[in-house]
């Protein structure tokens, strides 16, 4: 269980291809943090440790999570946000974030408001009843708060220290993006869905605040 927090920056130092899926050896100073079998979260997707020395951390990928997050494009010069998970005894700054991405999203803007800066992220049309205005999404691994919801996409606002302490600073138009939604929303909307009702969504395109 992680939170949301990132609690550094690591850059791709090398993907290189196995079996099925591919490792990921990762240049953080977190790597001194880190032991063997430990959980690491990279990106929002739990991988487990397979060795962290000096200043590198490696982590096995397997065939499903290429399938369905970003890691297995990741390319050697890339950003990417680490966190550790939760101790039993730790504060939850953020929301509860599992670490098991629910699909890739996209980024479609960008735009800078004075100090801040506005993130739209558009998202597959299954993902609609997870997503509330005002509730929590991890993008990236980010715990973030919908401002602005559409019916396949939603807005996001960065405050400065997270574009500056994220992966976000260096994020691209159309830059494929993974994303988590909240725990507690996808039991509600299990529920609902075992009670026989329906969720009724909003235009495509259009985004409220």
């Amino acid at each position: 269980m992680f939170t949301g927090l990132v609690e550094a920056v690591g850059e791709i130092a090398e993907r290189k291809q196995t079996n099925g899926g591919c490792r990921l050896r990762i240049a953080s100073s977190l790597a001194r943090e880190l032991s063997p079998g430990e959980s690491v979260a990279i990106n929002g997707v739990c991988l487990t440790v397979i060795l962290a020395e000096a200043q590198e951390i490696h982590a096995d990928v397997g065939p499903e999570t290429i399938r369905a997050t970003t890691l297995g494009a990741l390319a050697p010069g890339s950003l990417v946000n680490l966190e550790r998970p939760l101790r039993a005894d730790g504060r939850l700054g953020g929301h509860f974030v599992q670490g098991h991405a629910d699909a890739v999203g996209h980024i479609e803007e960008l735009r800078p408001e004075a100090d801040f800066h506005w993130l739209t992220v558009s998202f597959p049309s299954h993902l609609a009843p997870f997503i509330v205005h005002k509730g929590s999404i991890a993008v990236d691994g980010v715990s973030l708060t919908v401002a602005g919801l559409g019916a396949d996409r939603f807005d996001v606002q960065l405050v400065p220290y997270t574009m500056t302490h994220t992966s976000f600073r260096g994020t691209q138009i159309r830059d494929r993006v993974n994303l988590e939604c909240d725990m507690i929303g996808k039991y509600v909307v299990r529920a609902t869905e075992l009670a026989g009702l329906s969720l009724m969504g909003i235009r495509p395109g259009q985004v409220t605040h």
